[in-house]
């Protein structure tokens, strides 16, 4: 199982945000979340957006820190990636 974690630094609700993602399934990286108490909602087409407090959290259970560039590089290359034109449907 490999899950992917990067650097908290998209600004939301007055909070800074990761984007947590699977390079294999959607079934990996929901019962990733489902283990760590990520809620559903955080759920965005392609990967959880995760509030900066829940990154030691994340990295404890196994997620892979790795770069904003990195991580959209694997989702890409793995096939799950939700291109932006179909995101603002």
């Amino acid at each position: 199982m490999t899950v992917f974690i990067d650097d908290p630094m998209w600004p939301a609700h007055g909070r800074l945000w990761s984007h947590l993602i699977s390079d294999d399934s959607l079934d990996e990286l929901h019962a990733f979340a489902a283990a760590n108490d990520i809620p559903s909602q955080a759920f965005d087409r392609d990967h959880y957006d995760v509030p900066e407090d829940s990154l030691p959290r994340l990295l404890a259970a196994g997620a892979r820190h790795v770069g904003a560039r990195e991580l959209t590089r694997r989702l890409i290359a793995s096939g799950l990636r939700v291109p932006a034109r179909d995101r603002r449907r």
